[in-house]
């Protein structure tokens, strides 16, 4: 079993919240588009002012998304 990284783009500001649930949509239609085998999305809220949304991949696709979709960080997803 190959390793999952979980991807992830910070938003902060007094709309981080509703930002980072729209950006959520955006990666569910990138892993529609792109046939991608994992559907592990989300969004978490840390506060008025941060929040992220963040996907995960398979290692042998870690590469592509992140060249296509520019995440900030990513950490081993366990």
């Amino acid at each position: 079993m190959s390793r999952q990284i979980k991807l992830i783009w910070d938003f902060r500001g007094p709309t981080s919240a509703k930002t980072a649930e729209h950006h959520e949509i955006h990666l569910k239609e990138y892993i529609a588009a792109e046939k991608l085998l994992l559907n592990i999305t989300g969004f978490e809220v840390y506060g008025e002012m941060h929040a992220i949304a963040y996907m995960v991949v398979n290692d042998e696709n870690m590469l592509q998304v992140r060249d296509a979709l520019k995440p900030h960080r990513g950490v081993l997803f366990e």
